[in-house]
């Protein structure tokens, strides 16, 4: 669960959400993702991005 500030979502809080969103996301498909940018020759850190940003809708804030 993470706890936020609505009133503080201003671009360092954002890019720390994608921080931490980005690290659960390598700790739990990173070897996965590597192989599948890799197979279908895609750029991996634009799929880590977008992957850090649809796992961020499943957190539940506070």
């Amino acid at each position: 669960m993470i706890y936020l500030n609505y009133m503080n979502l201003d671009s360092e809080t954002q890019e720390r959400l994608i921080s931490i969103s980005k690290k659960e996301v390598l700790r739990r498909y990173g070897k996965e993702l590597k192989s599948y940018a890799q197979k279908h020759h895609v750029n991996y850190d634009q799929l880590l991005e977008e992957e850090a940003i649809r796992n961020l809708y499943t957190y539940h804030f506070v």
